[in-house]
């Protein structure tokens, strides 16, 4: 069981582009070991509030971005939630992994040729449709 669970928001001023704005990411921390994602928007380093952790003001643009960032903070903590339930215990890595679909293991072409040479059979959607009597 995990015993610190912590989200965080900032921007990066390091990687600020030619237009002004600077990457929004999410921090995930949890048992002292982080893990980043890019929440895939972008603010001007003015308009975000470091202390409250979101964009400043009341404009719609401020709003949209902030309610935004709320679902992407639902999301983890609903994934997390759902880890727990499952494994029992989440590391940042494995949360991050799942929120981003990479914890899904790719088929690549040649194993499954390989299935298939081995006494598998293709069905329509391109899986091995085992042939039982063959084994």
């Amino acid at each position: 069981m995990n015993k610190t669970f912590n989200l965080l928001f900032f921007i990066k001023k390091n990687k600020i582009r030619t237009n002004g704005t600077a990457p929004i990411y999410l921090r995930i921390t949890i048992d002292g070991k982080v893990a980043d994602i890019a929440a895939k928007r972008y603010i001007d380093p003015k308009k975000w509030d470091v202390k409250a952790h979101k964009a400043s003001g009341n404009s719609q643009e401020a709003k949209t971005l902030n309610l935004y960032l709320k679902t992407l903070e639902q999301k983890v903590y609903d994934f997390h939630y759902l880890m727990l339930k499952e494994e029992n215990f989440v590391t940042a890595e494995s949360l991050k992994s799942k929120l981003l679909g990479t914890d899904i293991e790719q088929r690549i072409l040649i194993p499954i040729f390989q299935e298939y040479n081995d006494g598998g059979s293709l069905d329509r959607s391109g899986f091995c449709a085992w042939n039982i009597g063959a084994l």
